[in-house]
């Protein structure tokens, strides 16, 4: 019996800490929340971040004749975000990435947001993304890498986007 208890404890303990993808912790830099780990919208929508999201969402125009150019081509096509929600880049890039999703259709499951401290680290292993500044946008196709957009777009996210998806 005390066996079984001990199991059923460890069990739950181990479902508890595996449920657990993101933290909100404070930017001593700022003394902000800031968010770590496996986020989605969602939690952009938290009070803490929901002004600076909402603002730059509704405020961007997505070039909708380009993005058309390269719809057809996303079946396969992965992208993981990582940012730093302490990040002016990241506060600005992130929702225009979103609303140009919204616009594709572009399903949730085919893309990963990943929040990092002032120091590029998340609750998960991310050393293998190479990540210098945030954010940085990974875009795979197949599950190989064929392109990033780092800190800002070279010309506008839709043109980077286009080249990449379009020129793998």
């Amino acid at each position: 019996m005390k066996f079984f208890l001990i199991v059923i404890v460890f069990t739950f303990y181990f479902d508890c800490y595996a449920q657990t993808k993101f933290k909100t912790v404070v930017d001593e830099k700022k003394n902000q929340p800031m968010l770590i780990g496996v986020i989605d919208r969602s939690n952009l929508m938290d009070s803490s971040f929901i002004h600076w999201f909402n603002e730059e969402y509704e405020y961007y125009a997505v070039d909708t004749t380009l993005v058309k150019t390269f719809k057809d081509e996303l079946e396969n096509v992965k992208i993981t975000i990582v940012m730093g929600t302490w990040c002016s880049d990241s506060r600005r890039e992130v929702p225009h990435l979103l609303k140009i999703f919204d616009f594709l259709n572009f399903p949730k499951e085919s893309y990963e947001i990943i929040a990092v401290d002032r120091k590029k680290q998340a609750l998960i292993q991310i050393e293998s993304l190479n990540i210098e500044l945030v954010p940085t946008m990974i875009v795979y196709k197949s599950g190989n890498e064929i392109g990033r957009i780092i800190e800002s777009p070279k010309e506008t996210l839709e043109k980077d986007l286009e080249q990449i998806i379009l020129n793998d």
